[in-house]
């Protein structure tokens, strides 16, 4: 990956566990109010191409939703393992501050620090993260 990667990422984090954590609620639910027709609705002729199933066409549709789970989650665990790079004490809270989805105005004022400052930590910290992915990369190759 590479650093601009890494740091759309990082910005990405705090939404995409939020999102996984209501999606992963959601798809608890069992398909309330799907129901067969009755009368009339079942006899008449359906469009061609596609089921009238609703029962079935929920559970694509919650197939699909459980593909962009699985996304998020290796996206968050890819920064989730590569956290422990960072070690100086400035980028470990411009980090924590990042991942709670922050901007880089509050980071700045929290902090007492300039916004431009927050950047170039922030990019600091996406430069270690690509490294590690990058030298993981490497270490897998030699394997």
């Amino acid at each position: 990956m590479t650093e601009k990667q890494i740091e759309q990422l990082l910005k990405d984090y705090h939404w995409m566990i939020n999102s996984v954590r209501i999606m992963r609620e959601n798809l608890r639910d069992a398909g309330d109010g799907l129901t067969a027709q009755y009368g009339i609705e079942a006899i008449m002729p359906k469009a061609k191409g596609e089921t009238s199933d609703p029962v079935y066409r929920e559970v694509i549709r919650r197939s699909k939703h459980y593909e962009k789970i699985i996304g998020y989650e290796s996206k968050v665990h890819m920064i989730q393992e590569r956290i422990h790079v960072i070690t100086d004490v400035r980028e470990s809270e411009v980090l924590h501050w990042i991942l709670e989805g922050k901007g880089y105005s509050w980071i700045a004022r929290h902090m007492g620090l300039s916004h431009t400052h927050i950047k170039r930590i922030f990019s600091s910290i996406a430069k270690q993260m690509a490294e590690n992915v990058q030298d993981v990369q490497n270490v897998q190759k030699c394997i």
